[in-house]
Order: structure tokens, then C-alpha cells, then sequence
């Protein structure tokens, strides 16, 4: 299927806004480094890895037993005074030494029925964190975008300005010599000089808005502001978008609908996990003991046991102040506001898209007719110009038919820029923006 090419050819704008030796960046290098050196995404792939570490880990918290191991060992020298009661005399003894040894192993084992679902919610907490990933990268890549075409656009209004600026200066030298063979008053000579200074100033502002498209390309990027480059000078325009595909690819695709679909989940969850904390908690234990024990005083000089204790025990929860009550009550209201939460994002979805696309339909109506009305522009400029050479029409005239030359190319450039800004914002919002295998080269799951 054919494509719409809007090209609008840029000539050499100087030192001040190319250089030769300036590396060539295209769209798809731009996104390329973005995705290498954006913080926003590093931030989001390491926020994976955390909630990776707790669902794994997680396992052996909720689901293994807890083993300690003890050992100890005292000390003690003390002066001892004893009566028996077959003795009445006092036993002194002093310094009695005495020193105790103990060496212990217990393992506790609890397993409490809500852990089931714990695990199923650090599921999904995990995947949350994968689509917020997928939401960084995807907004980068639009931003990317986005900045990339608007540098181009910054661009190509230099080159107009700069063909206006040309017009001027052929003008001016016009005025200058028929007011220097005395054919034109020294006023039109004048005029067109406050005419061509008037355009040389607009080229000069548009050379700071290029600097300033550049350091926001830059920046998305991870760049330094003053990075220089050399970017395409064509914007293609895609086959028309249909608006039924891009709902249906937003309903299945969308990220951030996807990551509030499984927020409602995890409410879900929550609320189930809470009401299983009725159910009865199983606890088994067991311990080996190897303890020692030497005195100088009393009648057990040493005392020695080592062995195996086990046991178990079931807990129920009969009363807890109804504190379990009202953390399950509020767990469904929790759940209620993320499904009322869901089906308000469902509607925000669907109205940003019809807003995005009413725009781009516009803009795409638009273009024919900016064509169209460029072409007569050119035209008549041409023409005033060849007039205006002759001495058979005015610089008003002239003025005239330049102004509305600048105007109708400004606004074609503008509605081709404005149609594929449109198209970026679409594709964002039906979750198409980004490839699979992009996902992947981040270590990032795809989707099915």
C-alpha cells in the first residue's frame, strides 16, 4: 500500500545550524540511544527486578520452615556457702568454678492458608511493575518522536525563512538599483530594506528555537545539551489510521489499561487474603538439645542431656476486637473503587483516542488544501517578483504576494508535522508504538 510522502527538500543553513563532519541521526538511532541511556527507563526495569526478588524470595518466607542454631557456652567463679538439712554446719566453698555448654537446633514450621494468595499477589505485582516498564519505554519512545519531528519541523522554517530572506534581498537589490538609475523613490528603496531586516530577524529567532529543539532531543535522550547532529529532512506521513482498529489494539494492548486491570486484581486479592486469616494456622515445630552443665558446689557435679523435641500445634482466631472485620469491609470497598477506577480509565482511553483521532482526520483534510493553496502562493510569488522586476507593480504588491508565500508554506510544513504528531499520539494510546523485539532487546516479556 502506497504511502503519503510529504517532502519538503532542505538546502544548506549554514554553519550556525549544520556543520559537514556532524553525524547523521535518524529516528530510529535517536530511540535506539533513548532506550540505552533514558534514566526513566533504568528506573523502571530495576523497580522489575525488585518485586522479581520479593515474589521469588517470597516463596521461602511464606512457604519454608525457620531454622535457628544456638550455642552458648558460661562461665562462672563464685563463693559458695550451703546448709543441709542432715548437716546443720554450714559448707563454705570459695571460688566455685561452674560452666554451662549449650547447643540447640529449632525449626519452626507455620503455614497459614492466606500465603497461597499472597504468592498469587506478588504475582501480579510483579507483572504491574514489567507493564510500567512497558509504559516508560513507550512514552520515551513518543517523546523521542515527537522531538525528532519537531526539530525537523524547526528546520524546515529556517528553510522558508531563509527562501524568504532570498526573496528580500532580491527586492532590495531591485529597489536599490531603480532608485539608483532614479526610476523609484529613495521611500521604496528604504522599505525594502525594513522589510529585509525584518525577515533577517525572524531567521535569527528561528535559530534559537532550532538550539532549543535540539538540547529537548538531547535530553530525552540522556545527551549532552550541546551534542550536535544532522537529522532527516522528511516526514513520512503513514496510510490512514482507522479508528475502529486503534480501540480494538487499545483494549488489548494499552498498558497503563492493562496495569489498572490487574490493580483491580490485586484488590481482589487482597480482599481474599484478608478472609482466609479465618481459617485455622498450622504450626509444627521441632528441636535438638545438647546441653552441659559442670558446678564445684551441689550435689550434681555435672549435668549432661542431649536429644529430639518435637511438636505442633493448630491456631484459630475466635475474637480479635473485629479488627479483621473492618480490614475486610474496607478491602471491599478498595475493590469497588478499582473496578469504578478501571471503567473510568476504560472511558478516559476512549475519549483521548477520539480526541487524537478527530485532530488527525482534520489535519488530514487539511493537507490537500495547504497543498493546494502553497502551489498558488508559489505561483503568484513568482509571478510579483518578475512584475516587481519589470517596474510594472508595486513593492506592496510585491510585499504582498512574499507574505503570503511565507504564510501558506509555514502552515503546509505545519499540517504535515501536526498530522504525524497526531499519529505518534495514537499509536501510544493503542499500545502499537514500540516492537516486540525492542521489549525483548530490554529484557522485558512481550506480549502474546
Amino acid at each position: 500500500m502506497k504511502k503519503l510522502i510529504a517532502t519538503l527538500l532542505m538546502s544548506s543553513l549554514g554553519s550556525v545550524i549544520f556543520a559537514q563532519s556532524q553525524e547523521a541521526l535518524d529516528l530510529e538511532k535517536a530511540i535506539q540511544i533513548g532506550l540505552e541511556k533514558n534514566l526513566d527507563i533504568k528506573i523502571a526495569v530495576e523497580n522489575i527486578t525488585i518485586n522479581e526478588i520479593n515474589q521469588r524470595i517470597g516463596t521461602g518466607d511464606y512457604f519454608m520452615p525457620t531454622i535457628d542454631a544456638t550455642y552458648a557456652r558460661n562461665f562462672s567463679r563464685e563463693d559458695v556457702e550451703q546448709r543441709f538439712v542432715n548437716d546443720p554446719e554450714p559448707r563454705t566453698i570459695d571460688g566455685a568454678k561452674s560452666r554451662t555448654e549449650n547447643f540447640s537446633v529449632v525449626g519452626i514450621y507455620g503455614f497459614q492458608p492466606e500465603n497461597i494468595i499472597v504468592m498469587k499477589r506478588l504475582g501480579q505485582l510483579t507483572e504491574i511493575s514489567e507493564l510500567d516498564a512497558k509504559v516508560a519505554v513507550e512514552n520515551t519512545v513518543a517523546s523521542i518522536s515527537t522531538a525528532y519531528y519537531r526539530l525537523v519541523l524547526e528546520l524546515q522554517r529556517y528553510q522558508v525563512l531563509e527562501r524568504t530572506l532570498e526573496l528580500s534581498q532580491s527586492r532590495l537589490d531591485i529597489a536599490e538599483a531603480q532608485y539608483e538609475l532614479g526610476g523609484a523613490g529613495k521611500r521604496d528603496f528604504l522599505t525594502a530594506e525594513v522589510d529585509y531586516n525584518s525577515d533577517l530577524t525572524l531567521l535569527v529567532n528561528q535559530e534559537q528555537i532550532i538550539k532549543a529543539a535540539r538540547i529537548n532531543l538531547n535530553e530525552l535522550m540522556a545527551l549532552a545539551p550541546d551534542t550536535q547532529f544532522a537529522v532527516n529532512d522528511t516526514i513520512l506521513i503513514e496510510e490512514p489510521l482507522r479508528l475502529i482498529d486503534l480501540e480494538e489494539n487499545a483494549f488489548i494492548d494499552n498498558k497503563q489499561l492493562l496495569i489498572t486491570q490487574r490493580q483491580q486484581n490485586v484488590a481482589f486479592l487482597q480482599m481474599k487474603e484478608l478472609q482466609m486469616q479465618r481459617l485455622p494456622q498450622i504450626n509444627l515445630n521441632g528441636s535438638y538439645v545438647n546441653n552441659t552443665s559442670n558446678s564445684d558446689a551441689g550435689f550434681l557435679l555435672q549435668n549432661q542431656r542431649q536429644g529430639f523435641n518435637y511438636g505442633g500445634n493448630i491456631t484459630l482466631n475466635l475474637f480479635s476486637g473485629f479488627t479483621l472485620n473492618r480490614r475486610i469491609q474496607n478491602a471491599k470497598v478498595q475493590q469497588k473503587v478499582q473496578a469504578y477506577a478501571l471503567d473510568q480509565y476504560e472511558i478516559q482511553l476512549q475519549s483521548d483516542i477520539h480526541r487524537a483521532y478527530n485532530t488527525y482526520e482534520t489535519n488530514r483534510n487539511l493537507l490537500e488544501i495547504e497543498k493546494k493553496n502553497y502551489e498558488v502562493a508559489k505561483e503568484s510569488s513568482d509571478i510579483a517578483l518578475e512584475r516587481f522586476r519589470l517596474g510594472i507593480s508595486s513593492y506592496l504588491e510585491f510585499r504582498d504576494a512574499q507574505v503570503n508565500l511565507l504564510i501558506a508554506e509555514t502552515r503546509l510544513i505545519t499540517s504535515i508535522y501536526n498530522i504525524k504528531e497526531m499519529e505518534i499520539e495514537l499509536m501510544r494510546l493503542s499500545g502499537r508504538i514500540f516492537f516486540q523485539n525492542s521489549y525483548e532487546e530490554l529484557n522485558l516479556p512481550t506480549e502474546d
